[in-house]
């Protein structure tokens, strides 16, 4: 009898040794666990008669298995709850389950195994949501930086082309004046002193708009409008300078004027500008310009041409050494950004022309 009883003891405490190992390990290994942990029960209801307090440890093997075991494993679980009540019943009871209230009384048994069960699937639901969560906010983290590197070029691109118009046209500007002062310094003081002043007036204004561009770039919030942008208002002054710097340009307005849109206005000034400019730098000593723009029902349409040496097509696509050709590709960056149509190209009688088409929309 005594021992009968230390070999049971001896048992027991395996049987707990066995349990609160698996226990330890089931968030690492569930599925390992589940059924070692289903092995240890089995053997329990084939050699024992009774209840150990350690049986408690197979609720929480299949609340782990279910929170953290792969998909079948987690089935298993539920299905090896569901017929642990009756298994007991059967095992530690005295006879065959023969009347309903045992079968009520199995199933009752069955009920803590289901319930752990259900509490590990709902975690198991919960860590996928906020995986799920997390994942997305990863995406949306990763999107909005692809969002901001994007703006960024946008931005850096359309610094670009104000810097290439601001800088191309003034420049070119004040070297003419600097080369004809130079010329009549000695002849024809005053000319030199009116070249001059033309000079110093081109240089602020340049200035002036290099300051707001390097506001753009050093403002983290920048609105892009530190002082008013020209548009077409302001074309008669720009034909004015263009005339003061050697180049004959004959400016015509059709239809009624009314106000366009910010982002129209600056595309319509700095197309007139760059076309000048290229006019200038590339037409020849002898060459004119004709500026000419319409207001139709829904589009701002100009045509920009002249008589000078034109270009090739190979240039005008390849660019040269000195920069021409990247203008052009600038000219369709802005009018693409408003949604218009451009065509350059030379003209068949000797020249360069250039037409474009800005949509109005609405102004703002």
């Amino acid at each position: 009898m005594v021992e009968a009883l230390a070999h049971r003891s001896v048992g027991q405490v395996l049987l707990a040794l066995a349990l609160c190992t698996l226990v330890a390990i089931r968030r690492r290994h569930p599925d390992f666990a589940l059924w070692a942990g289903a092995g240890v029960a089995f053997v329990q209801l084939a050699y024992g008669r009774n209840v150990h307090t350690s049986d408690l440890a197979l609720l929480v093997l299949g609340y782990g298995a279910a929170a953290f075991g792969k998909p079948w494993t987690s089935r298993a679980a539920l299905a090896l709850g569901f017929v642990s009540g009756p298994l007991a019943f059967v095992a530690f009871s005295t006879g065959p389950l023969e009347r309903w209230q045992d079968m009520v009384a199995s199933a009752i048994a069955s009920t803590p195994f289901v319930l752990s069960w259900l509490l590990g699937r709902f975690t198991s639901i919960r860590r996928a949501y906020y995986l799920e969560l997390e994942d997305r906010a990863a995406r949306l983290e990763r999107e909005r930086d692809a969002q901001a590197k994007v703006a960024v070029a946008a931005e850096r691109a359309r610094i670009a082309r104000e810097l290439h118009d601001v800088v191309a046209h003034n420049v070119s500007v004040m070297i003419v004046q600097a080369d004809g002062a130079s010329y009549v310094m000695d002849s024809s003081p005053e000319q030199a002193r009116e070249a001059l002043g033309t000079i110093a007036a081109t240089g602020r204004q340049a200035l002036a708009e290099m300051r707001r561009l390097l506001g753009l770039l050093r403002s983290e919030e920048s609105s892009g409008e530190y002082v008013p942008q020209p548009g077409v208002e302001q074309l008669p002054d720009l034909l004015e300078q263009v005339r003061s710097a050697g180049l004959p340009v004959q400016f015509s307005v059709e239809g009624e004027p009314r106000p366009l849109p910010r982002g129209v206005e600056l595309t319509a000034y700095r197309i007139v500008q760059e076309a000048l400019t290229n006019a200038r730098k590339h037409g020849g000593p002898a060459a004119s310009a004709t500026v000419r723009i319409r207001f139709e029902d829904g589009d701002l349409a100009m045509v920009i041409e002249d008589d000078g040496r034109g270009a090739s097509a190979e240039l005008v696509h390849a660019g040269g050494e000195d920069g021409f050709g990247h203008g052009l590709i600038g000219m369709r960056e802005r009018v693409g950004m408003v949604g218009g149509s451009l065509d350059a190209g030379p003209r068949a009688g000797g020249g360069f022309r250039i037409e474009a088409v800005l949509p109005l929309g609405s102004a703002r």
